[in-house]
């Protein structure tokens, strides 16, 4: 689709804006694909585009009091017109400020005009983030009611009803967890690059540990001199550890030994006397047996993670997954008896192969085990992905939300309720993702990275460390190198970006809190 940025008066260059303008294509039109014309100006009032290709033309008029952007959109011979207005004098404002206003403006008229071309409105109406949830949380720090932050989505923002009342859930939610957080504490995160296979839906940095044998050792070698190391610069600064959490990848593709070694450094050397809780990635059912979680369970390991995906075969053996239906039940009675049924489980929502009926079935089975949470995710069509790559036929978008309010209604029914939820791009139907807990057993470390909460320390390949200033909305990003390879090439990069994480930290616990 073609994105005109007519006219000149346009705080900054139009290009500013391209940002917000794709944003928006992507959340109303995922299959196409940005295009910028070289003739700056588009006659709307024409038929159509010279070429017949569809296009959006975005436009910003400044009034004596009001202002507003203006959208126009066509395609396949339609079209759609949208106005969003604010007043004149947010111009006047700071530049970042201004670019915000104009910005929001932007998306509001583009999400109007494409809506009206639709014919409907969209489950999350004009937000493009994958955190929707910050918007509420803000609301109800401000104090406004939980009944304000969702009338807020809902008419700013025009999501659904059913999705704002969702948000506002989790939000409260992420304020229980957040009273808990100290400026002297971080949360946690260890990566294991390694799985057993890599399934269809995956675009994760991990490699198939059959592939890649010769790296696991070497590699366990590094991450206890980066966990090491980080203990000594942490224990320095006067931090501790709050939650933690390690994913991948697979952890458990390493064996009972491997793990010993790794979360032993953990205790020999990170400040974890305060961690709340640590939950270990078991994700694949295949890699579970007795000895691992023997070790997970001596190491004070408090949760697991189990990801059927689904309880169907037929869908299983398509998304390349080696293992069966009946290996996940016997994985959750291992599970049982070592953690007592604190173990999560996720699911997906709009697999190829699967169908509402499946879904169902793969629900029940999961509610019957019993597990203390449950994460319904929505397919997104991930870059880099097996099935982005190879196509097929995928759910339709009503048998996603199907599934998802089915998904929904029976696990409020089973007593658990939502407690934090996110957004991805290329997602079926543009709906969510959602983690569901029983009383009592909120994760809380996927409120905190979730939200941005908190800082979060990565170790290991493929770990981003979040360095969270909440009072000054700002957060600085520290990537690790994002291949087991790499990440044994960079220790002076690894070593550096700890050095800068206790230090951001650090001067955080020390600037004086501010007046409540």
């Amino acid at each position: 689709m073609k994105i005109w940025l007519t006219e000149q008066n346009w705080p900054w260059k139009p290009d500013k804006y391209r940002f917000a303008a794709e944003q928006m294509l992507l959340t109303l039109f995922p299959g196409e694909k940005p295009g910028y014309p070289d003739t700056p100006y588009l006659d709307t009032s024409a038929p159509t585009a010279p070429d017949g290709e569809p296009w959006v033309a975005l436009t910003l008029h400044r009034g004596e009091k009001l202002s507003c952007v203006t959208a126009q959109v066509e395609q396949g011979g339609r079209r759609g017109r949208g106005v969003a207005r604010f007043p004149s004098e947010k111009l006047d404002e700071l530049d970042e400020q201004v670019y915000h206003t104009v910005s929001h403006a932007l998306k509001q008229a583009f999400y109007r005009a494409g809506t009206a071309l639709l014919g409907h409105e969209l489950p999350w109406g004009s937000l493009t983030g994958v955190r929707p949830v910050k918007l509420p949380t803000r609301a109800l720090l401000a104090g406004k009611t939980p009944r304000e932050a969702e009338r807020e989505l809902r008419e700013t923002y025009r999501v659904s009803p059913p999705r704002a009342a969702l948000a506002v859930e989790c939000a409260q939610a992420a304020l229980d967890v957040k009273r808990d957080l100290a400026d002297d504490g971080m949360a946690l995160y260890i990566g294991i690059p390694f799985c057993p296979t890599r399934c269809a839906y995956c675009s994760f940095i991990s490699a198939d540990v059959k592939r890649s044998l010769s790296l696991v050792e070497p590699y366990v070698e590094a991450l206890c001199r980066e966990i090491r190391l980080a203990g000594e610069l942490l224990r320095e600064k006067g931090l501790h550890i709050s939650c933690a959490y390690m994913g991948g990848g697979t952890p458990t593709t390493l064996s009972a030994g491997e793990l010993h070694k790794i979360l032993s450094a953990v205790e020999n050397f990170l400040p974890m006397d305060r961690c709340g809780e640590f939950t270990v990635e078991a994700g694949r059912p295949d890699t579970i047996t007795a000895d691992k979680l023997e070790t997970l369970k001596k190491h004070g390991i408090h949760r697991i993670s189990i990801n059927p995906q689904t309880m169907e075969d037929g869908v299983l053996r398509a998304m390349g997954r080696a293992h069966t239906s009946a290996q996940i039940v016997e994985a959750m009675e291992l599970a049982e008896a070592h953690f007592g049924g604190l173990v999560n489980m996720d699911l997906i929502a709009g697999l190829p192969a699967d169908s509402g009926e499946g879904f169902e079935r793969t629900l029940e089975k999961v509610l019957a085990m019993g597990p203390a949470n449950i994460t319904v995710h929505t397919l997104a069509l991930k870059k880099g992905s097996r099935l982005t790559e190879e196509g097929g036929a995928l759910c339709p978008p009503e048998t996603v939300e199907n599934m998802l309010g089915l998904a929904s209604k029976r696990l409020r029914g089973a007593g658990y309720a939502p407690y934090y939820l996110y957004r991805q791009k290329y997602m079926s139907g543009s709906f969510e993702n959602v983690g569901w807990t029983r009383p009592g057993a909120v994760c809380a470390y996927n409120i905190v990275m979730m939200e941005e909460l908190q800082s979060v320390l990565s170790l290991g390949a493929g770990g981003i460390t979040k360095l969270v200033d909440s009072e000054n909305r700002k957060i600085v990003r520290l990537n690790n190198p994002k291949y087991a390879k790499e990440y044994l090439e960079s220790w002076d990069k690894v070593a550096a970006a700890k050095d800068t994480a206790a230090r951001f930290q650090a001067e955080l616990a020390g600037r004086p809190a501010p007046p409540r």
